[in-house]
């Protein structure tokens, strides 16, 4: 009997052993796994063959000494919520789960606990509610995006905690409240120094946009807070932070002047402050020499000729000034532009003649200069591309030039 007792015993034992060495992921994380499995629809058919997912390498995981490190399940058609349960991972380095529009609900606060995450990326899904406090811990987070989702309510002031973080993406959302700015008692993004790319733009954000948040010892690329409710003036202290290369602050509702400070970006290849209640004298933009795009258009600067810097970027592709409050005549020099390709200044208040000159730049492919007070064209045109005219006097009936295809209505474009 006492044979038979030890027999099942070793039976048992060597039957545990053998589903010890066959199981390749920890216990733990196996079991969130098959959690989220069962919660989600359409996850890989991988998923289906085993349930050791280390050991059967199911698509989108990755495993590192048996613990899940790495959950990558972007463009998957994946439907359902992302559960408290995966807040267990407690290996887990990076998770995409974006472009997936059928992952909803709100994030749970257990995200939190990923301590080890460096990588948050669930851009491109229907997540919604407010964006929990508890990401602020997660102390080795260099790169968050949570853009293009329903999230609503503030920016949590916790972000400001993430001192690794160099891209932060909350863009395209239904955030409101303030920009968080950091204070005795609490974090703000003003902390975020690493930070190269703050995407806040596309929200419903209001209030002034705080002086405090930039820094010379911030490492900005990328500084987008357009389409929000922005008020009060453009902070001088931009002007602080040498590296940015795009500065978007169109269609807000800032006004007052563009500080000169601007002047000093001289990296910034991207300038759009469109759409806005901006005032006061053009902003002199001589020494931005890497600026290929700028759109100033619908603002209320001081009437004034042409600026210099008009004709002197010799990086610049774009230039968009619609209405506006332009006058004078249009320079010559601005067609010969190097880089030029677009110039985009319909309703202002140009006039007399228009002079493209002799050495005009091959590569620019539009002028639209519909309804100005243009009166005549320089004799000596050349341009074959397209140039738009229509609603000038020099495209009256009583003008020679009125059935020039110059002179003809532009078409509608529909937008895709």
């Amino acid at each position: 009997m006492a044979t038979m007792r030890m027999l099942l015993f070793l039976a048992i034992f060597y039957s545990a052993g053998i589903c010890m060495i066959s199981s390749v992921t920890d216990p733990n994380d196996a079991a969130v796994l098959l959690s989220l499995k069962n919660s989600w629809q359409n996850t890989p058919p991988s998923w289906d063959k085993s349930n050791d997912p280390c050991d059967s390498r199911w698509e989108g995981v990755t495993c590192n000494n048996s613990r899940v490190s790495g959950l990558g399940l972007s463009n998957m058609s994946l439907k359902g919520k992302l559960y408290g349960d995966i807040g267990g991972l407690t290996e887990l380095r990076s998770l995409d789960l974006s472009f997936n529009p059928g992952l909803t609900g709100p994030l749970f606060p257990r995200l939190g606990n990923l301590k080890n995450l460096s990588i948050l990326i669930l851009a491109g899904c229907s997540f919604n509610g407010e964006i929990p406090d508890e990401l602020g811990n997660l102390a080795e987070l260099s790169f968050l995006a949570l853009n293009s989702n329903n999230f609503s309510g503030a920016i949590p002031p916790s972000l400001g905690k993430l001192s690794k973080l160099y891209w932060l993406d909350l863009a395209d959302n239904q955030l409101t409240g303030t920009i968080p700015i950091s204070t005795y008692h609490s974090p703000g993004l003003d902390l975020l120094l690493k930070a190269k790319h703050f995407h806040l733009n596309k929200n419903q954000l209001s209030g002034i946009i705080p002086s405090k948040l930039f820094s010379s010892k911030m490492a900005l690329i990328h500084l987008l807070l357009d389409g929000n409710r922005f008020t009060g003036t453009i902070p001088v202290t931009l002007g602080l932070i040498k590296t940015l290369e795009v500065l978007r602050l169109d269609t807000n509702a800032l006004a007052g002047s563009v500080p000169s400070d601007l002047n000093n970006l001289t990296n910034v290849n991207e300038l759009n402050l469109a759409h806005n209640y901006l005032s006061g004298p053009l902003p002199d933009l001589s020494g931005m020499n890497s600026l290929n795009y700028v759109d100033l258009s619908n603002n209320s600067f001081d009437p004034s000729e042409a600026p210099l810097w008009f004709s002197t970027l010799p990086s610049l592709t774009t230039l968009t000034m619609e209405f506006g409050s332009l006058q004078g005549v249009v320079p010559e020099k601005l067609f010969s532009l190097p880089n030029l390709q677009l110039v985009k200044l319909k309703y202002n208040a140009f006039n007399d003649t228009l002079n493209m000159g002799d050495s005009i730049n091959p590569q620019l492919q539009l002028v639209d200069l519909q309804n100005n007070q243009i009166s005549r064209i320089s004799p000596g045109y050349e341009y074959k591309n397209t140039l738009i005219l229509f609603g000038n006097p020099v495209c009256s009936s009583s003008s020679g030039a009125s059935n020039a295809t110059f002179c003809q209505p532009p078409r509608q474009t529909t937008k895709s």
